[in-house]
């Protein structure tokens, strides 16, 4: 016999997440392109996000250069775009250098999974790379690095919108309910 399946998180009804979702209307979409293995990670905050933000769009794969819907969706924010990564070309996120972008890409495994999807997408080199301005401690206590600095997906996505539209509380309520 299946294990019932909530019909919004599709998670086992004993693991609903639902509850933990808020209802957030962001400015700035949220694109996150998830490695494949990131997909079932029964500890992945993507489903969080997904449930909690109005203007957000999931990739799952390792190769989306030839991805349609992402590609149409990219150019709908064409010169708006920024890809929240911590390479070595990032600036930090300034709301007034950074008003016009209106789209962020996230990537969404370990750190060498989010490093093989940017290799894998050349595209992703084009758009300007930003990182958070801020020093914040990664709350999530499940899934743990050595690296200095490292946040879940669910954590930089908030920081970051929070940083671009200048309204950290707005993105507390989310925050807060991932790590109680």
């Amino acid at each position: 016999m299946k294990r019932a399946v909530c019909g919004k998180c599709a998670r086992p009804e004993k693991t609903c997440i639902c509850h933990l979702m808020c209802n957030i209307s962001n400015e700035v979409v949220v694109v996150v392109l998830q490695h494949k293995s990131e997909q079932k990670q029964s500890k992945g905050t993507v489903p969080l996000i997904m449930g909690s933000l109005s203007k957000c769009a999931l990739f799952v794969g390792e190769d989306f250069t030839t991805n349609t819907e992402l590609i149409a969706l990219l150019a709908q924010h064409q010169n708006a775009t920024a890809l929240l990564y911590p390479g070595e070309k990032a600036s930090a996120i300034n709301s007034k250098v950074h008003r016009d972008i209106s789209c962020i890409i996230v990537l969404d495994g370990t750190w060498k999974k989010a490093f093989r999807l940017y290799i894998t997408n050349p595209f992703l080199k084009e758009f300007p790379q930003i990182t958070l301005s801020g020093t914040y401690n990664g709350l999530y206590q499940i899934r743990k690095t050595d690296k200095e600095n490292a946040l879940s997906t669910l954590e930089a996505t908030s920081y970051a919108l929070g940083e671009l539209e200048g309204d950290q509380e707005k993105y507390q309520p989310l925050i807060s309910r991932f790590v109680d």
